[in-house]
Formats: structure tokens, C-alpha cells, sequence
């Protein structure tokens, strides 16, 4: 159930649904359940009668200009992303879901107004001192890694969308190839960072180097679990800030908190479209991915993090000429000073398809020269609410449900059990009267026979 934006994505910043109006092609961006479906949804717009002079939707608002792109995707950098210092953990895990590697470490992202410049670093604690003191404090000992400095236009691999936003896929200096997809809550001045990583694999029999890769295998994932820190230049304001704000990411969410219903908005961005903004009026069963957690089919790659409400899903292996969709969802805690209701009020969701291995081809020589960088195909941000509960699905509407058709069909059986056994004593009664009137014993009928009269006779014997 999604709606069309009559306007710009650049207002729709300011959110308004007054300029959100139904569109009758329902679903044309909805997520598809496998790749392929996806592949053919990028492209859909540019086929037919929905591609319109200015390389847009036809009826559609026209695709923002370079200059107008640039400044919507700075305004959504620092209001969501360049707020300060985000610390955390970050934890590694292998392609069988197992952790390698913890490390506490923070993400700067320092904005200059003078010069209208973000300075990116990476402090990673190598080590610390606990101190056995009240009037001292601990000591870590931090490296800090300078990373880029970003300015309006020149933001490297990073895209927006909303309160998400994607780095990548890009390659790194070991060959492999990574996706970096980033959630951010400003309720909780929390922030959800995903990094898959993809390495070059070729198939059984064929030796590694012998020719050019035949896929990118998922081998790491790396899941950062973020809260926005104020810089302090004293050691003791800053550990003292430290202890008193809470971990928001300390919350157990059991796994039917993800099957509600959901409606929200939606931010999407394709090559073809730019940004565009949706509003999803109830979120349906195809595109509720978060609520299969093991993905659609069987080369999708998935790990569900209880502790956080986190769920992740990427291609095992992504091959030449298909898309491959990288996915995360979070279940942030909403309080109700912020309109929330709990862990399962609010729902964020991100997706990037991603495509990779694409030939470069000398068609005179018909020889095939490298392969393209990887590129993003699509992005999209979902930002949803719980709006109720589902229906016929609560397994202990289900358990009553069969509790109480089984209470029904024993009084049922009870009551006809009764009813025989009175029947079957009546019938004995008049078999006892008529044997002792003529003295004789009658043969017993089938219907009549309730096979007292012969236990009672073989008792005698």
C-alpha cells in the first residue's frame, strides 16, 4: 500500500502528507522476494510508458538536479549522521555466524561550520587502566586513525536516505569487496552500522587465480552498536558521561515482536528515479521481510540478534549479472516520553542492491578486459510504526482456540456415552422381565445385546 509524493524529495524533509497522493500502480517499489525480482524492479521505470522526458516517472515530480541532490544529501548528513562522537562495539562474525572479534572503538564526525567541513576519524581503544582509586580514573590507551574529510559534493562512497544511509560497495586494499549500511535513531541518540564483506571465490575443480573470479562470497560481517557521545576534553566529564548513559542496546526482543502490523514511510533512491518518498499506509506479507528471518531463499545469508532486536540478510555468493540485496532491520526501544509504546512500537529497516563483477568486453578483440567497479543499484529506508496486531496468527489464540473445540467435543462425546449407557440398561431391565415372565431365555438382537448378560452368565459357570 504505498502512495506517490507529488513533490520533490527535498521537501519532503519538511513532511507533509498533504503532498502525498495515492498512486494506482501499487507495489512498483515494493521489496521483491529474490534477487531476480529485484534486478527487474530497478529497471522497471525505464520501461514503457513510465519513463518520462526528463528520465523520471511519467506523472511523476522531476528528478532532482546535481545541485539541488547535492545540498538535499549534505542536509540529511548532518542532521542524522555528523552529530559528534558515536561509540560502541564493534563485533565480527564469520560466515557461520560465529563472533571473531570485539573491539571498542568510535566513529568522529565533527562538523566545522566555519568551513562547512565534516573531519572523519577512528579511535580504537588498543588497551586500558582501571584505576583502584576514588579521586582517579580510568586510562585507555587510544589510537586515532584519520579516515576523510567531507564537504558539500565530495562525500566519497556515502548516500542518504532519511535517517539511514549506505557507503559503498567499494573495494578494499585485500581484494574484497564491502557494503556499509548504517541505521540511526534520534529518540534514543542511538546508531545501527552493518558491514558485509564479500571476497573472490571460484568454483570446486578450478584452481584460485587461474582465471577471474566467478562470485564474491560473504566471508565477515561487522555489526556496530553505537550511542552519540558530547566530546569532552576532561577525562573524568567524559567517563562520568559514559556511566550515565544507558546502553540501548541491552534489550532482549523476542522473536514475535517482529510480526505486527506496520505503516510508515519509505525513502528510496535509484539511479533512474532519485529520491523519491512513499508512504505505506499497511506494510504487506510480501514485502515484510524482517518477518522471515532465514530470507526467501536459500542463498541468502541471515543472522538475527536477539540482544538489540537486529536482523541481518545478505547474498551468500553474488554472481555476475544479478543483484545482489543487502538488508538490515532494527527494533530500537521507544519510550513513551518519545510516542512510543515499548520495543515493538517502532521498526527501521534498510536495503541496498548492489552489483558487482559486471565484464569489461573489447568487442573488437572479443576479448574481456576487467570488470567494472562495483555499484549501487537501489537504496531504500523504511521508517515504520506498529499500527496493530495481526490477526489469526497468535499461536495462543490457536492453542485456546484447539483448547476449546477439544472441551466441546468431550462434552459432546461425554453426553453420548451417557445417553448409551442408559439406553443399555433399559435394554437389560426388559430382558431381565421377559426372561423371568416366560422362563425362559430370549435370544438378544444386536441392537438390544449390551453384553452384561453374558458376563453375568459366564460368572455362574
Amino acid at each position: 500500500a504505498f502512495s506517490f509524493t507529488s513533490s520533490p524529495a527535498s521537501s519532503y524533509l519538511s513532511s507533509s502528507a498533504e503532498r502525498i497522493q495515492p498512486l494506482r500502480k501499487r507495489n512498483q517499489l515494493a521489496t521483491h522476494s529474490s534477487v531476480r525480482e529485484h534486478q527487474r524492479c530497478t529497471h522497471l521505470f525505464s520501461v514503457g510508458s513510465f519513463e518520462s522526458e526528463e528520465g523520471g516517472i511519467a506523472g511523476a515530480p522531476p528528478k532532482l538536479s546535481q545541485a539541488e541532490e547535492e545540498d538535499l544529501q549534505w542536509e540529511l548528513f548532518l542532521k542524522n549522521q555528523a552529530l559528534g562522537q558515536w561509540r560502541g562495539t564493534w563485533t565480527s562474525y564469520n560466515f557461520m555466524g560465529d563472533v571473531i572479534d570485539t573491539t571498542t572503538a568510535s566513529v568522529n564526525l565533527i562538523h566545522d561550520e566555519i568551513s562547512d567541513t565534516v573531519t572523519h576519524t577512528h579511535d580504537i581503544v588498543m588497551g586500558s587502566t582501571q584505576s583502584d582509586c576514588e579521586t582517579c580514573f580510568d586510562s585507555n590507551d587510544v589510537r586515532t586513525i584519520p579516515v576523510a574529510t567531507y564537504s558539500k559534493g565530495n562525500m566519497a562512497k556515502y548516500r542518504c536516505a532519511s535517517i539511514g544511509m549506505s557507503c559503498g560497495p567499494s573495494l578494499t586494499r585485500s581484494g574484497s569487496m564491502s557494503t556499509e549500511l548504517i541505521l540511526a535513531d534520534e529518540n534514543t541518540g542511538s546508531r545501527l552500522r552493518v558491514i558485509y564483506q564479500h571476497a573472490p571465490v571460484w568454483e570446486k575443480g578450478i584452481e584460485p587465480g587461474s582465471c577471474p573470479p566467478q562470485g564474491l562470497k560473504l566471508f565477515r560481517v561487522m555489526v556496530a552498536k553505537e550511542t552519540l557521545h558530547q566530546h569532552d576534553s576532561e577525562p573524568e566529564k567524559q567517563q562520568q558521561q559514559q556511566q550515565q548513559q544507558p546502553d540501548p542496546f541491552m534489550k532482549s526482543v523476542p522473536p514475535f515482536m517482529w510480526h505486527k502490523k506496520w505503516g510508515g514511510t519509505a525513502w528510496t533512491w535509484g539511479s533512474q528515479t532519485g529520491d523519491r518518498g512513499w508512504s505505506i499506509a499497511d506494510l504487506e506479507e510480501a514485502d515484510a521481510w524482517h518477518g522471515r528471518p532465514t530470507g526467501d531463499t536459500s542463498d541468502i545469508w541471515s543472522l538475527r540478534l536477539n540482544r538489540g532486536g537486529i536482523l541481518l540478510q545478505c547474498p551468500k555468493v553474488i554472481t555476475s549479472g544479478f543483484a545482489g540485496i543487502c538488508r538490515v532491520a532494527w527494533l530500537p526501544e521507544s519510550s513513551e516520553e518519545n510516542g512510543g509504546t515499548g520495543i515493538d512500537s517502532k521498526l527501521l529497516r534498510m536495503e541496498a542492491s548492489v552489483m558487482a563483477l559486471e565484464p569489461i568486453i573489447d568487442e573488437e578483440q572479443d576479448v574481456m578486459l576487467g570488470f567494472y567497479p562495483p555499484t549501487l543499484g537501489s537504496l531504500r529506508c523504511d521508517m515504520l510504526a506498529k499500527i496493530g496486531e495481526l490477526e489469526n496468527t497468535s499461536m495462543l489464540e490457536k492453542l485456546r482456540n484447539m483448547g476449546e473445540m477439544e472441551d466441546s467435543g468431550k462434552s459432546e462425546a461425554s453426553a453420548l456415552t451417557d445417553n448409551d449407557d442408559d439406553n443399555n440398561e433399559k435394554a437389560s431391565e426388559e430382558v431381565k422381565t421377559q426372561n423371568s415372565k416366560e422362563g425362559s431365555k430370549t435370544e438378544k438382537t444386536p441392537e438390544m445385546d449390551s453384553g452384561l448378560d453374558d458376563i453375568r452368565n459366564a460368572l455362574k459357570l
